[in-house]
């Protein structure tokens, strides 16, 4: 509908070579195995935003990708694909691009090692400006590429038939009357199509937003402009925000389009609309999107993002283990990953799920990818938890590895040097690598004289699959046969982190020291959770704790980490590939303090003495009585769920809140029929919250269907202290955690505290 230097301007990147150079296009080798290589065209399309390949299979339509969909561009032999399939050789010639979701990488050799830096340069620039458009320009970009798809005959003019296609594609389902209202008022020449300004108008009329024109009237009364002392009386009113003079006089040179206006020191509505969607305005504190927590307790006082079987991309049976999926889970800031490492052939450690048909990576690959991507997101430290099923000879193996790869990144003995009392803090740690695994002895061994002696000797091996017999009399007893010898210099790794089984509360408390842990499987953990939860939350002051899925989940399903978070856990383990409402939860809890993988537990679950019980639920500094009052506005810009053309959503808004079993509650909007571009309910709904500390919430839209369950369409959680009051967008997220570009929410927030 428009050229590409609209498209270019919305970009921010007009007359970029860059850009040109993608616009332009041109041959790259792509490498499916070391026998399938083959020669393909890419190019960048107009709209600046597809990636275009020709496809040379018999009547197979050339592919496309959106440039959003990219994750990453990484030169050189970086994929397990290239590094699998491609020689030493053609290591500055290859780049990978990588994609979000379980969409496979793409594995590409160009000409020359100067061609695949300037690919590699100019998608990458081409992502970030894409990445850093605010939702207003992604709205104009994508509006825009719908207009180009809806004008069939490429005549830059849209008839009424045009019209209503386009209509369908933004997710909007109009009768035959209103597109020709539409069509008449804008056909402004009466020439029977739109064209030019009469485009324009009709993109003005689509995206007037009628609850944003009550709000600012209501603060710009005597001008039709909003004064500095206007916005600061909004801002204090109704954004519940301490703000001056200064505060407004900044967000109007930053947000003001208008010169004329910005001169004169007013705020259009333009602009204060550019401000609502701007991410210091939005429903998560911005204070809290950096590192904002004490970083200096010890490390058993945080919850931990951890992921279980990391390695694994699908299911737990048959599924492909990979590399990838370590890079892709440290990438979303997890800090404590799975290795499950048994003997392989040539003398090399393979991970893989044991006696199952997954597939096996090498143990050195996965700690060379562990160490290139752990820092990338977050400085804190990242826990390598060791599932060993090794002969000691390929322990030493890993344990060199290790040492070599990881260098002194890799915490070896105590910090300081002598026999330590308690953890150090994830400041401490920064950039650091913490094993947990079995150890031959007690740390304080280490410091006595004739600690030198000590050799490979007999553990007792506990497998988490083991851990899923139902009788477990007869699983202690093949525990106690069951041994693994260990190598000395793997077990001389295990610091801060030892494994060790777990024999109850009382035990822990006068047996065990703080530097040794348990993992329970899910069912235990949970049957601790509700029945003995105090005692568990005393028992985490002191150590720390780690959850798995149970072994029964073949499909990588999840569970709840809600009760066991409430219950002092640090390390909750769920299964990062799998996209579901308990990732989004878990996502939610680490979207703040600077997405770290760090959040610092409350006082009261910090404390030797505490009575807390998220269950019983008595008087103590836990209990903050608050009531929240959520009103659904509008919605923009959803994103269909079902592509056919004709398909439109029914969308609507399900509020959650999780926390302490009191605090759980969830409510529904009414479903607005045939409109995903900006449907309205103006609904309002009201939850009492006693344990705020502990709280998320969760937006979650949803397709309505009548006949059957229905359909996610995005979600936002973000612990319940994050949240902005007064009238906030909510930034949406797909199935697989990644911002929905231009989809959002708009709601009026209010949390009073009840006397």
């Amino acid at each position: 509908m428009e050229n590409n230097g609209t498209e270019a301007k919305v970009n921010g990147m007009e007359g970029d070579a860059d850009l040109q150079f993608l616009l332009q296009g041109g041959d790259l080798l792509k490498v499916r195995s070391s026998s399938w290589k083959k020669t393909r065209h890419f190019k960048l399309m107009e709209d600046c935003k597809t990636m275009w390949r020709e496809s040379r299979k018999m009547f197979r339509s050339s592919k496309t990708f959106s440039v959003d969909d990219i994750s990453a561009v990484r030169t050189g032999r970086q994929s397990e694909g290239l590094r699998k399939n491609t020689e030493d050789l053609v290591d500055g010639r290859c780049f990978s691009i990588m994609f979000k979701g379980r969409h496979k990488n793409l594995d590409l050799i160009a000409s020359s090692e100067e061609e695949a830096k300037r690919w590699v340069n100019s998608l990458q620039k081409v992502v970030f400006n894409r990445n850093n458009l605010n939702s207003l320009q992604k709205t104009e970009h994508w509006i825009f590429n719908c207009l180009r798809k809806a004008d069939k005959n490429k005549d830059d003019k849209m008839s009424q038939s045009e019209l209503k296609d386009f209509l369908r594609l933004i997710n909007v389902e109009v009768d035959d009357k209103y597109a020709e209202f539409l069509f008449q008022k804008c056909d402004k020449s009466k020439s029977g199509y739109l064209a030019g300004e009469e485009i324009i108008h009709f993109y003005e009329l689509l995206t007037h937003r009628e609850e944003i024109d009550v709000i600012y009237r209501e603060y710009a009364k005597a001008t039709g402009f909003m004064s500095p002392q206007n916005l600061v009386d909004f801002l204090i009113k109704e954004q519940r925000e301490e703000a001056t003079l200064a505060d407004a006089h900044n967000i109007i040179q930053k947000h003001e389009p208008d010169e004329n206006a910005k001169e004169k020191k007013l705020l259009s509505k333009d602009g204060f609309l550019m401000y609502m969607h701007h991410p210091q305005a939005m429903v998560l504190d911005p204070d809290h999107r950096e590192v904002y927590q004490d970083m200096s307790q010890p490390l058993n006082h945080y919850f931990i993002s951890s992921s279980h079987n990391t390695y694994l991309m699908e299911d737990q049976l048959t599924g492909p283990s990979s590399t990838e999926a370590y890079v892709r889970a440290l990438l979303k800031g997890c800090r404590c990953v799975e290795l499950d490492v048994w003997d392989g052939s040539d003398d090399e450690p393979v991970i893989y799920h044991g006696y199952t048909l997954t597939s096996k990576i090498l143990f050195k690959d996965a700690i060379k990818s562990i160490k290139e991507y752990a820092f990338k997101t977050s400085d804190y430290p990242v826990i390598l938890s060791l599932e060993n099923h090794c002969s000691v000879a390929q322990q030493e193996l890993m344990a060199d590895y290790m040492s070599s790869i990881l260098g002194s990144a890799l915490v070896t003995a105590p910090l300081g040097g002598g026999m330590p009392s308690d953890f150090p803090s994830p400041e401490e740690l920064k950039g650091k690598f913490l094993i947990k695994g079995k150890r031959l002895n007690k740390l304080e061994a280490s410091f006595a004289p004739e600690a030198a002696a000590a050799e490979e000797s007999d553990v007792t091996e506990e497998d988490e699959e083991n851990n899923e017999d139902k009788d477990e009399q007869k699983e202690e007893e093949k525990k106690k046969k069951k041994k693994l010898k260990l190598a000395k210099a793997l077990s001389d790794m295990v610091v801060y982190c030892k494994s060790v089984h777990f024999n109850g509360f009382e035990d822990a408390r006068r047996n065990l020291s703080f530097y040794e842990m348990s993992s329970f499987k899910e069912a235990k953990a949970m049957t601790l959770a509700e029945e003995s939860a105090n005692a568990y939350i005393r028992h985490n002051v002191d150590k720390l704790s780690r959850i798995y899925p149970a072994g029964s989940r073949a499909d990588s399903s999840n569970y709840s980490p809600v009760p066991l978070w409430n219950a002092g856990c640090q390390i909750v383990a769920l299964n990062f590939q799998t996209a579901c409402k308990d990732m989004d939860v878990h996502q939610g809890q680490f979207l703040v303090n600077g997405k770290s993988g760090y959040v610092l537990k409350p006082a009261f679950m910090r404390d030797r003495t505490t009575e807390f019980d998220p269950i019983s639920l008595t008087r103590g500094p836990w209990l903050k009585h608050k009531t929240l009052h959520v009103m659904v506005i509008s919605a923009q810009q959803l994103p269909k769920v079902n592509k056919k053309k004709t398909s439109i959503v029914d969308p609507l808004v399900r509020v959650q809140v999780y926390g302490v079993p009191d605090d759980v509650a969830e409510k529904e909007t009414t479903a607005v029929a045939n409109n995903g571009f900006n449907p309205a309910w103006n609904e309002n709904f009201q939850f009492d919250v006693y344990v705020p500390e502990l709280a998320l919430v969760r937006f979650a839209v949803e397709d309505h269907d009548s006949t059957s369950s229905n359909e996610f369409v995005g979600q936002y959680t973000l612990p319940f202290d994050s949240l902005k009051m007064g009238y906030r967008h909510v930034p949406l997220l797909g199935k697989n955690g990644d911002a929905l570009p231009s989809s959002g929410l708009f709601l009026h927030i209010m949390v009073l505290d009840v006397e």
